[in-house]
């Protein structure tokens, strides 16, 4: 009986021993299999890119890239990419294997890009800023900025280039931009607001400082006094001192909506170059004072136009009685031209009267 005690715990042992040593190759194996396997792609770092995933922020600079990484990984809530040749934004160029980035902010500057198109950002379904700002826009879709829903903030200054600012007109028009609350478009040469309404968007910030705008016309000013809280941002502009600019001047001496007004300067006319704006008088864009004046104009023109018509008239109804007139004239010119030059003859030398004497 003990000897076959003896001999059962003896084999228990074994296959203890046993259980052992496949637990530790197995645990070993598996430490291989780690340190040898690729990681995995939501915690990779792009290629020529700073990665810190504390913040969440990813940085990508100074490379050779024509197009936007795309292996970012998915803990990306700041992304940064500058200094690139990325001459066209294509459709999903953010999405990372059809997944949604939990992205909100999204820095493109200096990139050179040339093109957006539609569905550009699709997959960034939360990101609250977009800069696009530096670039050398010349082609973007009226659909680019689809699929930004909770888009806050959008940079685009010193970007859009003069064969672009109608698109840009139909681009900003999408329904996803309702809850924009800022938009820069400073330094872009434009001729006019590129925003047909204002009710469509939540917006508090408009900077348009540094562009061509001569005038701002009375639906653009009506549109702002509807739009109390937003604040718009004008200098640098050369603003056209006439009559087209009443509706602004108004709105921008009894509106206090333009923080920058004292800064908005005349270019023309000569006569009021560099005068502020809102230190305009009355008078100096008063659009009856100058259609007054315009019509006092044609009217005398009117005037003086009958009166060289009936004159003319006058003379041809009397054509007849004129012309005798003109040959009796000239009869007694020739008269009393040939008086004159018969006592010339008989008077042409004083020294033969003398001798007749």
């Amino acid at each position: 009986m003990r000897g076959k005690m003896w001999i059962f715990s003896s084999a228990d042992h074994s296959k203890y021993v046993l259980s052992i040593w496949n637990q530790w190759c197995l645990y070993y194996a598996a430490v291989v299999c780690l340190l040898l396997s690729p990681i995995r792609a939501e915690d990779a770092c792009p290629y020529s890119c700073t990665c810190a995933r504390d913040s969440g922020t990813v940085t990508c600079g100074d490379g050779e890239d024509t197009e936007v990484p795309g292996d970012i990984p998915e803990w990306t809530s700041t992304f940064i990419l500058k200094g690139g040749n990325i001459s066209t934004l294509q459709r999903g160029a953010f999405t990372t294997n059809g997944t949604e980035l939990e992205m909100t902010t999204l820095s493109l500057p200096f990139n050179g890009i040339q093109a957006i198109e539609p569905y550009a950002f699709l997959g960034l379904p939360r990101l609250h800023l977009l800069d696009l700002s530096h670039n050398q826009l010349e082609s973007i879709s009226a659909r680019a900025f689809h699929g930004l829903p909770e888009l806050r903030s959008l940079f685009l200054n010193h970007s859009v280039l003069p064969c672009a600012a109608a698109q840009l007109s139909n681009a900003l028009s999408a329904q996803s931009l309702r809850n924009l609350h800022r938009l820069e478009l400073a330094g872009n040469k434009l001729k006019s607001i590129p925003l047909s309404r204002f009710d469509i968007y939540n917006l508090h910030v408009l900077v348009l400082i540094n562009n061509s705008i001569e005038s701002i016309g009375w639906e653009n000013v009506t549109n702002l006094y509807q739009q109390r809280r937003m604040r718009v941002y004008l200098s640098l502009n050369p603003f056209r001192c006439t009559c087209e600019l009443e509706a602004f001047y108004y709105w921008l001496k009894n509106s206090s909506q333009c923080p920058d007004a004292g800064s908005l300067l005349c270019r023309e006319p000569e006569a009021r170059r560099g005068i502020p704006v809102e230190k305009l008088r009355g008078e100096d864009v008063d659009c009856m004072n100058e259609n007054l004046e315009a019509v006092s104009y044609v009217f005398l023109g009117l005037v003086l136009a009958l009166i060289g018509v009936v004159f003319l008239m006058v003379l041809y109804l009397n054509r007849g009685g004129i012309k005798r007139w003109l040959n009796n004239i000239r009869e007694a010119c020739r008269d009393q031209m040939e008086v004159y030059h018969y006592r010339y003859e008989q008077d042409s030398d004083p020294r033969l009267a003398n001798v007749a004497v």
